[in-house]
């Protein structure tokens, strides 16, 4: 079979024949899926930025190796089942265009491995930043005892979190039972079952009064035209993880009505609302939100304290 990929300027074409005699090493297959990539005009935004990244997550990845591996294996000969590995993904990568971390079953997030599949969106928070720091802007006397990952997909965030604080009881709730069959995979993966659990609920419908030091959730809040605008790679993502009505905000305006209930005073609310951050602050003009900085890049992510869910309860009503 050959594969064939093109673009407006350029055809390369590889038989699988070909690619068992001409590329032979780690370096051969990360220069041509580099190039294949290039020419292909792949969209990045699941964990890479171009196509050379790219390259190397997937030959990387394919082979069960890790990103600082010592620069000297680059020039090993692959077997020949390696090298046809890597040439289907790069095919399927290309033809199919399904995110890379669906193609190797696996996503990385605050620098711990999750299983993904295309149950669940995509890791990619900048939250992942707090968690690294162990949420101690927030938090700068101890830490939070009780966690609430709202939304949770993968449960990326929760188990990255418990994984931080190891004194920390986390519970994952996403209103999709497929989101939360892959949590509970990640919990085990994780050895997290005496700390984090995972069930199925409607926002806050399934906690029976529950209460949290800490609610963290990076829920859907893309609203309906950038929805229809996104590239051929996010159609892969279950939509109900992405899309939240006209505005964006439809999950959102849920969460600040009602999260006061389950947080304890002198608890902390956070939410990534992403590029919806404008229509949020249109749609609250008296609400103060704390809009988060982050040294990796990322926006739309706002903390709120009990106290200040408080003062504008009127607001959310």
């Amino acid at each position: 079979m050959t594969a064939s990929y093109s673009s407006t300027d350029s055809t390369l074409t590889l038989s699988d024949a070909q690619i068992g005699e001409t590329l032979v090493s780690l370096r051969d297959f990360l220069r041509w899926a580099a190039s294949e990539f290039h020419v292909s005009g792949l969209h990045y935004g699941h964990g890479t930025d171009s196509a050379w990244d790219e390259a190397v997550a997937l030959v990387l990845g394919a082979l069960h190796l890790p990103w600082d591996v010592d620069p000297t294996v680059l020039d090993a000969r692959l077997l020949l089942m390696e090298r046809a590995r890597i040439a289907a993904l790069v095919r399927r990568r290309i033809e199919t265009r399904e995110p890379l971390p669906y193609l190797l079953g696996e996503a990385f997030f605050a620098g711990y491995p999750f299983t993904v599949d295309e149950r669940v969106l995509i890791p990619r928070s900048p939250i992942a930043e707090l968690i690294e720091h162990g949420f101690t802007a927030r938090f700068p006397e101890e830490p939070p005892a009780r966690v609430l990952d709202l939304c949770c997909g993968s449960g990326c965030i929760g188990i990255a979190t418990a994984l931080t604080l190891p004194t920390a009881e986390v519970l994952l709730t996403d209103l999709s039972e497929e989101a939360v069959a892959v949590a509970k995979i990640n919990i085990t993966r994780h050895d997290l079952g005496r700390r984090v659990r995972a069930l199925t609920s409607d926002v806050f419908d399934g906690l029976d009064g529950r209460r949290f030091d800490l609610i963290v959730s990076n829920p859907p809040y893309v609203d309906a035209r950038d929805l229809a605008a996104m590239p051929a790679e996010y159609r892969h993502e279950p939509a109900m993880a992405l899309g939240a009505g006209k505005d964006g905000l439809d999950i959102v305006r849920r969460i600040l009505r009602e999260a006061r209930r389950y947080l304890n005073d002198g608890g902390v609310l956070i939410v990534e609302v992403g590029n919806s951050d404008r229509q949020l602050e249109a749609a609250y003009p008296a609400v103060p939100f704390l809009w988060l900085e982050f040294e990796r890049g990322g926006q739309g992510v706002f903390a709120l304290t009990a106290e200040e869910l408080d003062a504008h309860a009127a607001s959310f009503a």
